[in-house]
Protein backbone atom coordinates (compact mmCIF):
# COMPACT_ATOMS: atom_id res chain seq x y z
CA UNK A 1 0.00 0.00 0.00
CA UNK A 2 1.07 3.58 -0.64
CA UNK A 3 2.46 4.84 2.21
CA UNK A 4 5.16 7.59 3.34
CA UNK A 5 8.00 7.89 5.91
CA UNK A 6 9.63 10.51 7.44
CA UNK A 7 11.24 14.05 5.99
CA UNK A 8 14.29 13.12 4.70
CA UNK A 9 14.15 9.78 3.61
CA UNK A 10 16.26 8.53 0.80
CA UNK A 11 14.40 5.75 -0.56
CA UNK A 12 11.12 4.20 -2.05
CA UNK A 13 9.73 0.82 -2.19
CA UNK A 14 8.08 -1.04 -4.60
CA UNK A 15 7.35 -4.55 -3.31
CA UNK A 16 10.57 -6.30 -2.55
CA UNK A 17 13.20 -4.05 -4.42
CA UNK A 18 14.05 -0.94 -2.98
CA UNK A 19 15.13 2.11 -4.54
CA UNK A 20 17.47 4.02 -2.22
CA UNK A 21 19.96 7.54 -3.26
CA UNK A 22 21.80 9.34 -0.67
CA UNK A 23 23.28 8.15 2.69
CA UNK A 24 24.63 4.41 2.38
CA UNK A 25 23.46 3.61 5.60
CA UNK A 26 19.69 4.57 4.52
CA UNK A 27 19.75 2.35 1.84
CA UNK A 28 20.93 -0.33 3.85
CA UNK A 29 17.83 0.43 6.77
CA UNK A 30 15.69 0.25 3.56
CA UNK A 31 16.61 -2.40 2.33
CA UNK A 32 16.37 -4.82 5.27
CA UNK A 33 13.25 -6.63 3.97
CA UNK A 34 14.30 -6.29 0.21
CA UNK A 35 17.20 -5.68 -2.23
CA UNK A 36 18.33 -2.68 -2.69
CA UNK A 37 18.82 -0.74 -6.17
CA UNK A 38 20.90 2.30 -5.68
CA UNK A 39 20.37 5.21 -8.34
CA UNK A 40 22.92 8.18 -8.92
CA UNK A 41 19.93 9.89 -10.49
CA UNK A 42 18.50 13.66 -8.94
CA UNK A 43 16.12 12.87 -6.75
CA UNK A 44 13.77 15.54 -8.30
CA UNK A 45 14.13 13.52 -11.88
CA UNK A 46 12.49 10.32 -10.17
CA UNK A 47 9.20 9.56 -11.36
CA UNK A 48 6.94 6.80 -10.53
CA UNK A 49 4.71 5.38 -13.96
CA UNK A 50 1.94 3.49 -13.36
CA UNK A 51 0.29 2.03 -16.51
CA UNK A 52 -1.93 -0.49 -18.55
CA UNK A 53 0.53 -3.36 -20.11
CA UNK A 54 3.71 -1.33 -21.72
CA UNK A 55 1.86 1.51 -22.46
CA UNK A 56 4.31 4.09 -21.39
CA UNK A 57 7.64 2.10 -22.52
CA UNK A 58 5.94 1.34 -25.94
CA UNK A 59 5.10 5.26 -26.31
CA UNK A 60 8.62 6.22 -24.73
CA UNK A 61 11.02 3.88 -25.70
CA UNK A 62 13.97 6.61 -24.64
CA UNK A 63 13.16 7.78 -21.26
CA UNK A 64 15.85 5.73 -18.90
CA UNK A 65 14.01 3.14 -16.56
CA UNK A 66 15.47 2.93 -12.97
CA UNK A 67 13.04 0.02 -11.68
CA UNK A 68 10.74 -2.13 -13.67
CA UNK A 69 8.21 -3.90 -11.50
CA UNK A 70 5.58 -4.04 -13.90
CA UNK A 71 2.78 -1.94 -13.95
CA UNK A 72 4.78 0.16 -11.67
CA UNK A 73 7.95 2.23 -13.10
CA UNK A 74 10.35 3.97 -11.84
CA UNK A 75 11.71 6.44 -14.17
CA UNK A 76 14.33 9.10 -14.77
CA UNK A 77 13.11 12.45 -16.32
CA UNK A 78 13.44 15.98 -16.47
CA UNK A 79 11.03 17.15 -14.41
CA UNK A 80 8.03 18.81 -15.24
CA UNK A 81 8.04 17.09 -18.92
CA UNK A 82 5.04 15.05 -18.51
CA UNK A 83 3.82 18.05 -16.45
CA UNK A 84 -0.02 18.35 -17.76
CA UNK A 85 -0.31 15.51 -19.58
CA UNK A 86 -3.30 13.33 -19.90
CA UNK A 87 -3.02 9.42 -21.18
CA UNK A 88 -5.95 6.88 -19.91
CA UNK A 89 -2.57 4.09 -20.47
CA UNK A 90 -0.61 5.18 -18.37
CA UNK A 91 0.33 8.09 -15.64
CA UNK A 92 3.02 9.69 -14.74
CA UNK A 93 3.89 11.30 -11.28
CA UNK A 94 7.26 12.41 -8.86
CA UNK A 95 8.07 9.35 -6.60
CA UNK A 96 7.63 10.60 -3.55
CA UNK A 97 10.55 9.84 -0.56
CA UNK A 98 9.37 6.67 1.26
CA UNK A 99 6.43 5.74 -0.61
CA UNK A 100 5.70 2.20 -0.16
CA UNK A 101 4.22 2.20 -4.00
CA UNK A 102 2.59 -1.64 -3.51
CA UNK A 103 3.52 -4.44 -1.41
CA UNK A 104 2.93 -8.49 -1.13
CA UNK A 105 0.34 -8.99 1.41
CA UNK A 106 0.72 -11.32 4.13
CA UNK A 107 -1.61 -11.88 6.61
CA UNK A 108 -3.36 -14.72 8.93
CA UNK A 109 -6.48 -16.63 7.40
CA UNK A 110 -9.90 -15.96 9.16
CA UNK A 111 -11.52 -19.41 10.14
CA UNK A 112 -13.69 -20.13 7.39
CA UNK A 113 -17.26 -20.07 7.23
CA UNK A 114 -19.05 -22.74 6.34
CA UNK A 115 -21.63 -21.10 4.23
CA UNK A 116 -19.20 -18.92 2.34
CA UNK A 117 -16.90 -21.95 1.68
CA UNK A 118 -20.26 -23.59 -0.19
CA UNK A 119 -20.64 -20.00 -2.24
CA UNK A 120 -17.16 -19.87 -3.27
CA UNK A 121 -17.01 -23.51 -4.19
CA UNK A 122 -19.62 -22.67 -6.58
CA UNK A 123 -17.50 -20.58 -8.93
CA UNK A 124 -17.70 -22.78 -11.90
CA UNK A 125 -14.54 -22.03 -14.14
CA UNK A 126 -16.31 -23.88 -17.44
CA UNK A 127 -19.06 -21.24 -17.15
CA UNK A 128 -16.55 -18.46 -17.03
CA UNK A 129 -14.62 -20.01 -20.02
CA UNK A 130 -17.21 -20.00 -22.05
CA UNK A 131 -18.17 -16.85 -21.37
CA UNK A 132 -15.23 -15.38 -22.47
CA UNK A 133 -14.74 -17.21 -25.49
CA UNK A 134 -18.65 -15.60 -26.04
CA UNK A 135 -18.06 -12.50 -25.86
CA UNK A 136 -14.44 -12.41 -27.22
CA UNK A 137 -16.17 -13.87 -30.01
CA UNK A 138 -17.12 -10.61 -31.62
CA UNK A 139 -14.69 -9.15 -34.16
CA UNK A 140 -14.82 -6.17 -31.38
CA UNK A 141 -16.28 -4.75 -28.31
CA UNK A 142 -15.36 -1.10 -28.85
CA UNK A 143 -17.97 1.01 -27.13
CA UNK A 144 -19.52 2.98 -30.53
CA UNK A 145 -19.59 -0.68 -32.03
CA UNK A 146 -22.22 -3.13 -33.18
CA UNK A 147 -20.92 -5.84 -31.36
CA UNK A 148 -20.54 -3.93 -27.85
CA UNK A 149 -24.63 -3.15 -28.17
CA UNK A 150 -24.98 -7.58 -29.01
CA UNK A 151 -22.73 -7.59 -26.04
CA UNK A 152 -24.75 -5.74 -23.62
CA UNK A 153 -28.11 -7.40 -24.87
CA UNK A 154 -26.68 -11.21 -24.29
CA UNK A 155 -25.64 -9.85 -20.76
CA UNK A 156 -29.16 -8.17 -20.18
CA UNK A 157 -30.38 -11.51 -21.21
CA UNK A 158 -28.31 -13.41 -18.93
CA UNK A 159 -29.16 -10.83 -15.89
CA UNK A 160 -33.20 -11.28 -16.68
CA UNK A 161 -33.09 -15.08 -17.26
CA UNK A 162 -31.01 -15.02 -13.38
CA UNK A 163 -34.61 -12.97 -11.98
CA UNK A 164 -32.56 -9.11 -12.06
CA UNK A 165 -34.15 -6.00 -12.89
CA UNK A 166 -32.00 -4.48 -15.83
CA UNK A 167 -31.81 -0.56 -16.75
CA UNK A 168 -29.76 0.81 -19.61
CA UNK A 169 -28.25 4.04 -19.09
CA UNK A 170 -26.54 6.00 -22.14
CA UNK A 171 -23.92 7.59 -22.05
CA UNK A 172 -21.57 9.73 -24.51
CA UNK A 173 -18.04 8.52 -25.55
CA UNK A 174 -16.16 11.17 -27.26
CA UNK A 175 -18.04 11.69 -30.12
CA UNK A 176 -20.40 8.75 -30.10
CA UNK A 177 -23.11 7.12 -27.47
CA UNK A 178 -22.44 4.13 -25.85
CA UNK A 179 -24.38 2.44 -22.99
CA UNK A 180 -24.28 1.26 -19.28
CA UNK A 181 -25.95 -1.77 -17.84
CA UNK A 182 -27.20 -1.76 -14.27
CA UNK A 183 -29.03 -4.57 -12.80
CA UNK A 184 -30.59 -5.54 -9.47
CA UNK A 185 -32.82 -7.71 -7.68
CA UNK A 186 -36.15 -7.69 -7.43
CA UNK A 187 -37.42 -3.84 -7.07
CA UNK A 188 -34.65 -1.20 -7.46
CA UNK A 189 -33.70 -0.70 -3.90
CA UNK A 190 -31.09 1.62 -2.65
CA UNK A 191 -27.78 -0.79 -3.17
CA UNK A 192 -25.07 -0.63 -0.54
CA UNK A 193 -22.38 -2.71 -2.71
CA UNK A 194 -21.56 -2.87 -6.44
CA UNK A 195 -20.19 -5.08 -8.16
CA UNK A 196 -18.64 -3.67 -11.77
CA UNK A 197 -16.68 -4.23 -14.87
CA UNK A 198 -16.28 -2.87 -18.31
CA UNK A 199 -18.00 -4.75 -21.24
CA UNK A 200 -15.74 -2.51 -23.80
CA UNK A 201 -12.69 -3.55 -25.59
CA UNK A 202 -10.46 -1.65 -27.82
CA UNK A 203 -7.22 -1.88 -29.93
CA UNK A 204 -5.06 0.89 -29.75
CA UNK A 205 -3.17 0.48 -32.86
CA UNK A 206 -5.82 -0.42 -35.11
CA UNK A 207 -8.61 2.12 -33.91
CA UNK A 208 -12.22 1.75 -33.44
CA UNK A 209 -13.00 -0.56 -36.18
CA UNK A 210 -9.91 -3.24 -35.69
CA UNK A 211 -10.06 -6.61 -34.58
CA UNK A 212 -10.70 -6.29 -30.47
CA UNK A 213 -11.56 -9.47 -29.03
CA UNK A 214 -10.93 -8.32 -25.25
CA UNK A 215 -11.10 -11.76 -23.47
CA UNK A 216 -8.71 -10.81 -20.34
CA UNK A 217 -9.48 -7.06 -21.03
CA UNK A 218 -12.24 -7.40 -20.25
CA UNK A 219 -14.82 -10.29 -20.82
CA UNK A 220 -12.61 -11.96 -18.06
CA UNK A 221 -14.55 -9.38 -15.58
CA UNK A 222 -17.83 -9.53 -17.25
CA UNK A 223 -17.62 -13.00 -17.26
CA UNK A 224 -16.89 -12.75 -13.31
CA UNK A 225 -19.56 -9.93 -12.76
CA UNK A 226 -22.04 -12.28 -14.44
CA UNK A 227 -20.76 -15.54 -12.17
CA UNK A 228 -21.48 -13.72 -8.82
CA UNK A 229 -24.91 -12.38 -10.01
CA UNK A 230 -25.39 -16.19 -10.62
CA UNK A 231 -24.54 -17.41 -7.55
CA UNK A 232 -25.88 -14.69 -5.19
CA UNK A 233 -29.38 -15.62 -6.66
CA UNK A 234 -29.24 -18.22 -4.12
CA UNK A 235 -27.43 -16.55 -1.55
CA UNK A 236 -28.51 -13.13 -1.18
CA UNK A 237 -25.95 -10.62 0.86
CA UNK A 238 -27.13 -8.86 3.96
CA UNK A 239 -27.06 -5.75 1.79
CA UNK A 240 -28.56 -4.81 -1.69
CA UNK A 241 -26.39 -5.03 -4.52
CA UNK A 242 -26.24 -3.57 -7.96
CA UNK A 243 -24.20 -4.79 -10.68
CA UNK A 244 -23.37 -3.01 -13.71
CA UNK A 245 -21.11 -3.25 -17.16
CA UNK A 246 -19.54 0.16 -17.98
CA UNK A 247 -19.39 1.10 -21.62
CA UNK A 248 -16.75 3.94 -22.42
CA UNK A 249 -14.00 2.22 -20.07
CA UNK A 250 -10.89 1.91 -22.68
CA UNK A 251 -11.55 5.52 -23.80
CA UNK A 252 -11.38 7.33 -20.61
CA UNK A 253 -13.66 5.80 -18.00
CA UNK A 254 -16.46 7.36 -19.78
CA UNK A 255 -19.17 4.75 -18.16
CA UNK A 256 -18.31 4.89 -14.68
CA UNK A 257 -17.88 8.73 -14.51
CA UNK A 258 -21.22 9.48 -15.67
CA UNK A 259 -22.56 6.74 -13.02
CA UNK A 260 -20.90 7.97 -10.25
CA UNK A 261 -21.80 12.08 -11.29
CA UNK A 262 -25.21 11.27 -11.74
CA UNK A 263 -25.33 9.89 -8.18
CA UNK A 264 -26.85 11.85 -5.53
CA UNK A 265 -24.88 12.71 -1.96
CA UNK A 266 -27.39 10.17 -0.26
CA UNK A 267 -26.98 7.76 -2.90
CA UNK A 268 -23.08 8.22 -2.39
CA UNK A 269 -23.53 7.95 1.32
CA UNK A 270 -25.21 4.63 1.15
CA UNK A 271 -22.46 2.95 -0.65
CA UNK A 272 -20.46 0.65 1.41
CA UNK A 273 -18.46 -1.15 -0.80
CA UNK A 274 -17.33 -1.28 -5.12
CA UNK A 275 -15.55 -4.50 -6.30
CA UNK A 276 -14.75 -3.39 -9.96
CA UNK A 277 -12.68 -6.40 -12.02
CA UNK A 278 -10.84 -5.58 -14.57
CA UNK A 279 -8.13 -8.11 -16.50
CA UNK A 280 -8.25 -10.90 -14.39
CA UNK A 281 -7.66 -14.09 -16.49
CA UNK A 282 -4.03 -14.06 -17.31
CA UNK A 283 -1.77 -15.82 -15.40
CA UNK A 284 1.56 -14.30 -16.08
CA UNK A 285 3.68 -15.17 -12.55
CA UNK A 286 4.18 -19.11 -11.64
CA UNK A 287 1.80 -18.51 -8.58
CA UNK A 288 -1.66 -17.57 -8.68
CA UNK A 289 -1.95 -14.00 -8.17
CA UNK A 290 -4.06 -10.58 -7.82
CA UNK A 291 -3.17 -6.93 -7.14
CA UNK A 292 -6.24 -5.54 -4.81
CA UNK A 293 -6.03 -1.66 -5.63
CA UNK A 294 -8.02 1.06 -3.44
CA UNK A 295 -7.10 4.09 -2.48
CA UNK A 296 -6.74 5.71 1.06
CA UNK A 297 -10.86 5.64 1.33
CA UNK A 298 -10.86 1.62 0.33
CA UNK A 299 -8.29 0.72 2.92
CA UNK A 300 -10.23 -1.32 4.96
CA UNK A 301 -11.73 -2.51 1.85
CA UNK A 302 -8.60 -3.68 0.82
CA UNK A 303 -7.61 -5.51 3.77
CA UNK A 304 -10.69 -7.18 4.19
CA UNK A 305 -10.29 -8.29 0.71
CA UNK A 306 -6.95 -9.73 0.98
CA UNK A 307 -7.91 -11.77 4.20
CA UNK A 308 -10.70 -13.39 2.38
CA UNK A 309 -8.03 -14.13 0.14
CA UNK A 310 -5.84 -15.69 2.00
CA UNK A 311 -8.78 -17.54 3.88
CA UNK A 312 -10.93 -18.70 0.90
CA UNK A 313 -8.17 -19.03 -1.93
CA UNK A 314 -4.29 -19.79 -2.57
CA UNK A 315 -3.91 -16.48 -4.40
CA UNK A 316 -0.58 -14.68 -3.95
CA UNK A 317 -2.16 -11.38 -3.14
CA UNK A 318 -0.66 -7.62 -3.43
CA UNK A 319 -1.94 -4.87 -2.50
CA UNK A 320 -1.87 -0.72 -3.43
CA UNK A 321 -3.29 2.83 -2.08
CA UNK A 322 -2.56 4.17 -5.53
CA UNK A 323 -5.27 3.58 -7.89
CA UNK A 324 -5.51 4.35 -11.47
CA UNK A 325 -7.20 3.71 -14.95
CA UNK A 326 -10.17 1.54 -14.23
CA UNK A 327 -13.77 2.14 -13.25
CA UNK A 328 -12.63 1.62 -9.41
CA UNK A 329 -11.19 5.27 -9.73
CA UNK A 330 -14.66 7.22 -9.97
CA UNK A 331 -16.35 6.39 -7.00
CA UNK A 332 -12.65 6.63 -5.14
CA UNK A 333 -12.43 10.37 -6.10
CA UNK A 334 -16.43 10.72 -5.01
CA UNK A 335 -14.99 9.11 -1.17
CA UNK A 336 -17.00 6.19 -1.76
CA UNK A 337 -14.78 2.94 -0.95
CA UNK A 338 -14.09 0.94 -4.27
CA UNK A 339 -11.17 -1.54 -5.23
CA UNK A 340 -9.98 -2.72 -8.18
CA UNK A 341 -8.92 -6.61 -8.29
CA UNK A 342 -6.64 -7.42 -11.46
CA UNK A 343 -4.18 -10.02 -12.53
CA UNK A 344 -0.66 -10.04 -11.04
CA UNK A 345 2.00 -8.92 -12.92
CA UNK A 346 -0.13 -7.61 -15.84
CA UNK A 347 2.49 -5.80 -17.53
CA UNK A 348 3.63 -9.16 -18.30
CA UNK A 349 0.34 -9.16 -20.62
CA UNK A 350 1.25 -8.01 -23.92
CA UNK A 351 -1.89 -9.42 -25.71
CA UNK A 352 -4.10 -6.07 -24.31
CA UNK A 353 -5.56 -3.96 -26.44
CA UNK A 354 -4.84 -5.67 -29.48
CA UNK A 355 -6.00 -8.54 -31.83
CA UNK A 356 -4.29 -11.21 -29.65
CA UNK A 357 -6.35 -10.74 -26.35
CA UNK A 358 -8.12 -13.80 -27.89
CA UNK A 359 -9.95 -16.93 -25.48
CA UNK A 360 -6.78 -19.06 -25.54
CA UNK A 361 -4.75 -16.47 -23.46
CA UNK A 362 -7.11 -17.08 -20.75
CA UNK A 363 -7.08 -19.12 -17.41
CA UNK A 364 -9.84 -19.57 -16.12
CA UNK A 365 -8.57 -21.01 -12.64
CA UNK A 366 -6.90 -17.82 -12.00
CA UNK A 367 -10.14 -16.01 -13.06
CA UNK A 368 -12.13 -18.71 -10.43
CA UNK A 369 -10.06 -17.96 -7.86
CA UNK A 370 -10.12 -14.15 -7.97
CA UNK A 371 -14.00 -14.07 -8.30
CA UNK A 372 -14.02 -16.55 -5.46
CA UNK A 373 -11.81 -13.92 -3.58
CA UNK A 374 -14.29 -11.23 -4.44
CA UNK A 375 -17.39 -13.28 -3.32
CA UNK A 376 -16.17 -14.16 0.03
CA UNK A 377 -15.21 -10.44 1.01
CA UNK A 378 -18.42 -9.50 -0.07
CA UNK A 379 -19.95 -12.46 1.60
CA UNK A 380 -18.33 -11.65 5.26
CA UNK A 381 -18.49 -7.88 5.18
CA UNK A 382 -19.06 -6.17 8.66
Amino acid sequence: MTTTDAPGTTWARLDDRVLAWGEPSAAARAGAHGDVVRTSAAPDTLHLVTQVGRAFQDAHPDVPVVVDKGRYLVVALAPGRFAGSDDTCFRVRPLDPGETVFATAQRAPAEPRPEVRALVDGVDPERLAADIAHLAGHPTRHSWSGGFREALGWAEQRFASAGYTTRRAPIAVGAGESMNLLATSGADADPQIVVCAHLDSINTAGGPTAPAPGADDNASGVAGVLEMARLLVGHPLAAAVQFILFGGEEEGLFGSLAHVDGLTAAERTRLRAVLNMDMIGTRNTAAAGVLIEGGPVSAHLVEHLVTAAHTYTDLRVQTSLDPFASDHVPFIDAGVPAVLTIEAADRSNANVHSAADTAATVDPGLAARIVAAGLAALATLP
